[in-house]
């Protein structure tokens, strides 16, 4: 079943964090081609179809170049000028977009956001269901985070209750999320599996891979 929220409940919010600068890849992983699309532009379509609002892409290497991506889609734009501190910078320009949204007395009548749902634009094999089912069991169970597990560990995307809303306005560090996840007792977090958020695209050995189908899920 679908995570759907009545009309007169708040929907989540969404952070798309694609601030790097891709050093390993050695281009900006952002514009990579995959099946007609960007990754970006793949990623932004998916989150666009998850059922949050406000929708932010949060930028910070590139920016005027990453405009286009998401043309037509109804994502709040947010500049990270700390993006070389790495993704705990991009979740608090993201979370601060947040904290001034919304531009209007209309949509400030609805209250703040019960949850932001995170995710990243190179995980090219991820589905708008995927985000659905974490978004779901979130409002479901109440627990404060939700996350994917893949590899071994649970990692982005993830939702995050707004009881931890003010952790993540004071992240830092390269890590992100991860941290915050690492620190949540069992009985706070919650898991889906989702194997294919393993395939990311960091080198150009990995982005090879995921031209040539790489692993199929």
């Amino acid at each position: 079943m679908l995570f759907s929220p009545t009309p007169a409940t708040v929907p989540p919010a969404l952070l798309l964090l694609a601030a790097g600068a891709s050093v390993r890849l050695g281009q900006p992983k952002q514009l990579l081609a995959y099946r007609g699309q960007t990754l970006l532009r793949r990623a932004a379509e998916t989150a666009a179809a998850a059922g949050c609002r406000p929708l932010v892409l949060v930028t910070g290497a590139l920016h005027e170049e990453l405009l286009p991506e998401v043309a037509g889609l109804p994502f709040l734009v947010a500049r990270n000028a700390q993006w070389a501190e790495g993704l705990g910078a991009s979740v608090r320009a993201g979370m601060a977009a947040l904290a001034a949204y919304p531009p209007s007395a209309t949509a400030a009548a609805e209250g703040p956001p019960p949850a932001v749902l995170l995710l990243l634009c190179d995980q090219p094999l991820l589905t708008a269901a995927h985000l659905q089912a974490l978004l779901r069991v979130q409002h479901e169970t109440g627990r404060v985070a939700v996350a994917s597990a893949y590899a071994g560990t649970a990692g982005v995307p993830v939702v995050f209750g707004s009881a931890l809303f003010e952790r993540l306005r004071t992240l830092s560090g390269a890590a992100g999320a991860q941290q915050l996840l690492a620190s949540l007792p069992p009985s706070e977090l919650a898991t889906i599996d989702f194997p294919a958020g393993a395939v990311d695209v960091d080198t150009p050995a990995q982005y090879a891979q995921l031209l040539a189908d790489g692993p199929q899920y």
